[in-house]
């Protein structure tokens, strides 16, 4: 039986803001990743449900022994219930956010529109935007747009999508 996603919300937004506190002592070293999920000249943006509500890309955490592509795969099947067959390495990029130093590996994949299944615990809604009417995003997500959008897009015209029937 999962939680109301009400409640759901407030543990992932009481549990974010405790571990802000956290990373303002420690200071930590955290990996994680984002993904550039496209149907063409689209982009896949969401907003998360704690911390900045900006429009960003979708992402998490590293977990402790997991590959960057692993962990690209396991955050979209769980975010968003996609499972894109292909993922292009598109390098990382290295920031401070909430007091972390992160590293964030990045992954481009070209998913089509086909019907997303939202974890509205953590998002709140999800959207596709062109790729030259793209709206404000987080800084982070401005950077790694700016630096990856045209080879995702360009990586992913190479393999074309699997759309369900």
């Amino acid at each position: 039986m999962s939680l109301p996603v009400t409640v759901k919300r407030l543990g992932i937004r009481a549990a974010y803001r405790a571990l802000q506190v956290v990373w303002l002592v420690t200071r930590p070293r955290k990996q994680g990743v984002k993904c550039v999920l496209t149907d063409r000249d689209r982009v896949l943006l969401v907003r998360h449900s704690y911390g900045c509500r900006d429009w960003d890309l979708p992402g998490g955490a590293i977990k402790r022994g997991e590959a960057p592509r692993h962990a690209a795969r396991r955050e979209m099947d769980e975010e968003l219930g996609v499972r894109p067959p292909h993922w292009v390495p598109l390098g990382s990029v290295a920031g401070r956010n909430d007091h972390r130093r992160d590293t964030i590996h990045v992954f481009g994949a070209q998913v089509g529109e086909g019907p997303l299944r939202l974890d509205l615990g953590e998002l709140l809604t999800a959207g596709w935007f062109q790729r030259d009417e793209l709206p404000e995003v987080r800084p982070l997500a401005a950077h790694v747009l700016r630096h990856t959008l045209g080879r995702a897009i360009d990586a992913a015209a190479h393999r074309p999508a699997r759309r369900a029937a």
